[in-house]
């Protein structure tokens, strides 16, 4: 009643089985690969999401003091600021920075004008007060201090020629300097309440 199973089958068994264990053991190797080049993967791109977060945090610069600078129609038509970097922060290039200007009327996204150092009503200008290495407008240590001009006559004035006009007594402006990696430092500053008597190009307290 039952088929005798000669030796030759008894082999035909044994190699479909092992054929069949070499193939899981493929499959289960290419997964396996897959896997770990997935974890990988999603692990490099979690530490660089991390590292920009922290840079977004960190790196950024600290205003240490501000001042307007009277105009000729007893309106702040600069304002000046020393900047150093903030604590814990690596080193940030001034140069790749941008300033958000926003007032009671205007807002402008200002750059750094490093070709003739003067600003408009586009441009912010740099002017260098302690710097260790020579590398303007790199602050790359905490000792290094710039300063910012921003010509808030030309950024308010209706037209771009004209650079009169300026920010009005008690009015606020709001500053967002943001670094290459992202980090923002804000600043708001109001205009003195009294400017009347203040002689034209004189520095005043913000």
């Amino acid at each position: 009643m039952f088929e005798n199973i000669t030796n030759d089958k008894r082999g035909q068994v044994g190699i479909g089985t092992l054929i069949v264990f070499i193939a899981m053991v493929l499959v289960a190797a290419i997964a396996a690969g897959v896997l770990v080049n997935t974890a990988g993967f999603l692990q490099a791109t979690a530490e660089d999401a991390g590292q920009e977060s922290v840079d977004k945090v960190t790196n950024r610069v600290e205003v240490l003091n501000s001042h307007g600078v009277v105009g000729n129609n007893s309106t702040i038509k600069y304002i000046n600021m020393s900047v150093r970097l903030a604590a814990g922060s690596s080193s940030v290039d001034m140069n790749e920075t941008s300033i958000k200007y926003l007032s009671g009327s205007e807002v402008q996204q200002l750059t750094n004008n490093s070709a003739s150092g003067t600003a408009n009503g586009t441009q912010f200008a740099l002017n260098e007060i302690t710097d260790d290495d020579g590398s303007f407008g790199v602050l790359n240590s905490m000792s290094d201090r710039y300063e910012v001009v921003i010509n808030a006559g030309a950024i308010e004035s209706e037209t771009p020629a004209d650079d009169n006009d300026g920010l009005e007594t008690g009015e606020t402006v709001r500053l967002e300097i943001t670094s290459r990696t992202g980090g923002t430092t804000t600043v708001i500053l109001t205009m003195p309440q009294q400017l009347a008597g203040k002689q034209s190009d004189k520095p005043v307290k913000l």
